[in-house]
């Protein structure tokens, strides 16, 4: 039964990724993009997870910790740069003068 509801799960996931890979694909905003490829790494990480919990192991969770950090590392760049066209900055140039 629980087998049957991971296999399930797994197969629904794949589906909302393919749903955002087309978002993200076809746009229209920026926005929309960055949103559509930060859903799709959540996605990837979810099925991990639900992956980890069919092999029943905990070998893949340092996978999913590393996915979560440059995922949200990632969006956080690229919301940065939306915003401010620039994702590292170089300082005050006053202070400099």
């Amino acid at each position: 039964m629980m087998h049957g509801l991971l296999i399930a799960s797994l197969a629904i996931m794949s589906l909302a990724a393919l749903g955002c890979l087309l978002r993200l694909l076809m746009g229209p905003s920026m926005a929309d993009r960055i949103t559509a490829l930060d859903t799709i790494g959540i996605i990837i990480l979810s099925m991990i997870a639900v992956l980890s919990m069919l092999l029943e192991t905990k070998a893949f969770m340092d996978i999913i910790l590393l996915l979560g950090i440059l995922t949200f590392i990632g969006t956080t760049a690229f919301a940065r740069y939306i915003e401010r066209g620039v994702v590292i900055e170089r300082g005050d140039d006053d202070h400099h003068r």
